[in-house]
């Protein structure tokens, strides 16, 4: 597939995937204190099914084309230590890594009716850390050498 394409793919899935973290983070932790428990309970379950419905097409898009962009570097990634480039792209891809374990995990403890309260926000807050990180090594991937 062509690079052009694969990138605007990757870009918009990460754009989907980012953005509906940073809402369940950001946005519904300023919501929450003000519904009442039960409201924000079925406010969750409903964006819960949203997103277990939507979110793996988004995430086989974005890793299927982030798999096609890291084939395009492998000569980089084939030695991250020689070039800045490859190390960023190397530590990028150990954290999309570590959020698809998230992301598997998360729907382990949805089925088993675990996920819910503080493990759910542990688990979006490590995410979001992880996919701010991972922007900002995309950027850092192209403007940073050493």
């Amino acid at each position: 597939m062509n690079y052009g394409l694969l990138l605007v793919l990757h870009l918009l899935a990460a754009i989907a995937f980012v953005g509906t973290v940073f809402f369940e983070v950001i946005m519904l932790e300023g919501v929450r204190r003000h519904l009442p428990h039960e409201t924000m309970r079925a406010v969750e379950r409903a964006i819960g099914n949203r997103t277990t419905a939507v979110m793996p097409w988004v995430l086989l898009a974005l890793y299927g084309a982030g798999i096609g962009l890291a084939w395009q570097h492998r000569g980089a990634l084939a030695q991250p230590l020689a070039s800045s480039f490859g190390l960023l792209l190397a530590l990028k891809i150990a954290l999309a890594l570590s959020v698809f374990g998230h992301f598997l995990t998360a729907m382990r403890w949805r089925r088993r009716g675990v996920l819910g309260g503080r493990r759910s926000h542990r688990l979006h807050l490590s995410v979001f850390c992880h996919v701010l990180a991972i922007v900002v090594l995309a950027k850092a991937m192209f403007y940073l050498s050493w």
